[in-house]
């Protein structure tokens, strides 16, 4: 797989966010000194507030700087720039998810992506070189094996046959690892576990602790926050259908790897898309940006 990377490249990805965030009590990190790389944010421009690189206490929103997305589709595209690059899974919907706008894999498109591979490049403060041009990849193209990561938004509407279930089983054999977002309640959770059936036929999604290696590969998280969509968070709202506790849950391959990870009854995606709104609340944003950050920083080391 093109993109295997030893361990020993990614062991100076914790390599520091500056001392003063060690004032931030949201943000307990392990702070190293870095070189830099690619441009940075200045002191005011981060939409996360907070000390830098996350900001200041001045205003917190700014637009993103990232140039437009990549459209895969079925063709294909150009390799990725960067050693990571966000990458979307197109897939296909249930017929039950109705007549609503666009695809259930487009949900928060493109802003989410722009918005959290800005974050992930100028706001993080890692090492990781990271393009600026997310892309969108079909399960059965030939590119879904470029991506060390690839994401999944409103899982419980998606549907795979078994060529596509054969494909992400291999995906995640030669390396990859699956990071599934935005699903809510019991009845999209039995979908999401009956369509992971297919590709892990032997392997049950479990519950991670807060002590897993994950939760603390880059920034430390102690709790699991229930990020709800801007709208739910204007009316003081965060849960939606029978999804009222938010949990952090995994799949764990024979050999003891995290090969997928679900952030289940609650919406990262959104915050991901909102967060230059200031009628989207800080502390999801915060939230959410930090487990996206973790997941990824995961995936490129483990």
């Amino acid at each position: 797989m093109k993109f295997e990377i030893s361990n020993l490249k990614f062991k100076a990805l914790r390599v520091g966010l500056p001392l003063l965030l060690v004032a931030l009590a949201l943000f307990p990190v392990r702070a190293q000194l870095r070189p830099e790389l690619g441009p940075r944010t200045t002191p005011g421009d981060s939409p996360l507030g907070g000390l830098p690189p996350f900001g200041t206490v001045s205003p917190r929103r700014r637009a993103p700087r990232a140039p437009g997305p990549v459209q895969m589709g079925r063709a294909g595209a150009s390799e990725p720039v960067g050693e990571f690059t966000f990458m979307r899974t197109i897939y296909r919907t249930l017929s039950t998810y109705g007549p609503r706008w666009g695809a259930a894999w487009s949900t928060d498109y493109p802003n989410a992506d722009d918005n959290f591979s800005v974050g992930l490049r100028e706001w993080a403060g890692t090492n990781l070189n990271v393009s600026m041009r997310p892309v969108q990849v079909e399960i059965m193209d030939e590119h879904l094996f470029d991506y060390p990561l690839i994401y999944f938004v409103e899982p419980g509407h998606m549907e795979l046959n078994e060529e596509e279930a054969a494909r992400l089983r291999e995906y995640v054999a030669r390396g990859g690892f699956m990071f599934f977002d935005d699903f809510w309640g019991s009845v999209e959770w039995a979908n999401v576990t009956e369509q992971l059936k297919k590709v892990f036929p032997d392997l049950e999604p479990q519950e991670l602790p807060l002590t897993h290696p994950i939760f603390h590969s880059y920034l430390d998280i102690t709790e699991a926050v229930q990020v709800p969509n801007i709208y739910n968070a204007q009316r003081g709202v965060t849960s939606e259908k029978d999804g009222f506790v938010p949990y952090y849950m995994g799949i764990v391959d024979k050999r003891g790897r995290l090969v997928a990870f679900f952030s289940r009854n609650s919406d990262l995606g959104d915050a991901w898309e909102w967060i230059n709104d200031p009628r989207y609340p800080v502390k999801y944003g915060l939230a959410a940006y930090k487990v996206g950050i973790n997941v990824v920083i995961y995936a490129m080391s483990h």
